[in-house]
């Protein structure tokens, strides 16, 4: 008889050891999209600030409303969707923000995607999610079974293929042919930073979908320095196992 490994446990055993010594906190879900297969560490229901990861699901509630409203993205909407998605422009971000209707037109779409636990917020940045509802909103541009139409998966890949070389960091440490959104912030409150990192990769001739969400890093760089641990940590892992 065939025993079914326990992924979140390996997962746990290899992330685990990221952070020691830290007090900064980390959550990790990866999925194998040929076995759609999956395992998260730090808790699934743990919900972190977005920062500007968040500017994907900005970009997929606008596809969706595009398409509610059989039509593709005007040349404005393009512009500003681009700038947002490869160089993380922020007044890109608030125009878009704004057209998809604020948090309340994030909810619907995240409704849709089944995003159970990301609420939009006043401050886009700050909007709340989880590793599980990042793989979700993952799935719904990378995988068939979505309510994004084809030519619009594409269009999303595309643009998260194209970041800018000096935001290439996070879940690109775990493999090849990154397409990926980081998000970082610096919390006034407490000077300590957020910082997230989400996409595909391919490792072993293998696509993954990654999500690291971290937050009470000292330093931006630390931050950084995490998430990439973490990621390579998971696949590795993960894809050695299944």
């Amino acid at each position: 008889m065939t025993v079914e490994v326990d992924l979140d446990a390996v997962l746990a055993e290899a992330v685990a050891p990221v952070l020691a010594g830290s007090r900064a906190s980390l959550s990790v879900a990866v999925l194998d999209l040929g076995t759609g297969r999956s395992a998260s560490y730090g808790g699934e229901g743990r919900t972190y600030d977005t920062a500007s990861v968040v500017k994907l699901d900005i970009l997929v509630a606008l596809l969706l409303r595009a398409q509610d409203e059989g039509r593709g993205l005007t040349p404005t909407e393009r512009a500003a969707a681009d700038a947002m998605i490869r160089r993380s422009d922020n007044a890109s971000a608030t125009a878009l923000w704004e057209r998809i209707g604020g948090a309340g037109g994030l909810d619907a779409a995240g409704a849709r995607l089944g995003l159970s636990r990301t609420s939009g917020a006043t401050a886009w940045g700050l909007t709340q999610t989880t590793v599980a509802d990042r793989l979700a909103l993952l799935e719904a541009v990378f995988g068939a079974d979505s309510p994004l139409a084809g030519d619009s998966r594409a269009y999303a890949t595309e643009l998260l293929e194209g970041v800018v070389a000096d935001q290439g960091w996070g879940v690109s440490a775990a493999g090849d042919g990154p397409a990926l959104k980081n998000g970082w912030l610096p919390r006034d409150a407490t000077g300590l930073w957020d910082v997230n990192s989400v996409g595909r990769v391919t490792a072993d001739g293998r696509a993954f979908l990654v999500a690291v969400l971290s937050d009470g890093h000292v330093t931006k760089d630390a931050g950084v320095e995490s998430v990439e641990r973490a990621a390579r940590a998971a696949v590795s892992a993960v894809g050695a196992a299944l």
